[in-house]
């Protein structure tokens, strides 16, 4: 039975990749570099700021120091959140329906705490989640299951009663690894078929889900 829905955050909630793919690309071509939105999708996309910018840096031999370069990504981050995120389609229609059945909400993301939250604020999302587990609040990332754990403790609920809505492949070993049900919205790269496989179903838009949920009533 499922009694509680966590949400990934970045290409899952807000369409925050292509921002990502456009600093990288930013970056590299300051340095003489093309950077095209396939190598995004297939080598850097669901992965977090730090372990893109190590790659970044050793795919691409740039000149400057890891801090250099993060602080670099950050403040070209800055600048392009200020004109705004969108959302993912469907969100609100799926927030509004988890809502209205009293489901528990929470959103689980490799994010920092502060740049996650004032995407969901400039939204006013922010009052559908009950809880949150951010990037300063675990050790391990995803593929391992401690945020998602992390998570359904924080609700007070067990995993098995949990549904993780996910975009990468890491997020669905995740989701698996601790023993949840998970539904992909796949974003810009789609998930390999074994991880597909490993769902409960895949969907194109995040409303869709709803129509899971109505087949697993609460």
């Amino acid at each position: 039975m499922i009694k509680a829905v966590i949400f990934d955050f970045d290409g899952l909630l807000a369409d925050t990749e292509i921002i990502s793919y456009r600093i990288y690309k930013t970056i590299l071509e300051r340095y003489g570099h093309s950077f095209s939105m396939e190598e995004y999708a297939q080598t850097y996309s669901g992965k977090t700021e730090k372990e893109n910018i190590g790659h970044l840096m050793h795919a691409y031999r740039l000149p400057v120091s890891f801090d250099e370069c993060f602080l670099s990504e950050q403040e070209t981050e800055k600048e392009l959140f200020e004109k705004g995120v969108e959302l993912k389609p469907g969100v609100l229609t799926l927030l509004k329906y988890l809502n209205s059945r009293r489901y528990k909400i929470a959103i689980a993301t490799s994010s920092d705490r502060e740049r996650a939250m004032k995407i969901l604020k400039k939204h006013c999302l922010h009052t559908f989640f009950m809880t949150g587990v951010f990037a300063e609040d675990i050790h391990h990332c995803k593929p391992d299951p401690e945020i998602f754990l992390k998570a359904a403790e924080k609700l007070g609920e067990n995993p098995e009663n949990c549904l993780v809505l996910e975009d990468s492949e890491a997020g669905i070993q995740a989701a698996c690894n601790a023993g949840m049900k998970v539904i992909c919205v796949p974003d810009m790269k789609r998930p390999d078929d074994v991880y597909l496989d490993k769902c409960l179903a895949v969907k194109d838009t995040l409303d869709e889900v709803i129509d899971i949920l109505d087949d697993h009533p609460l």
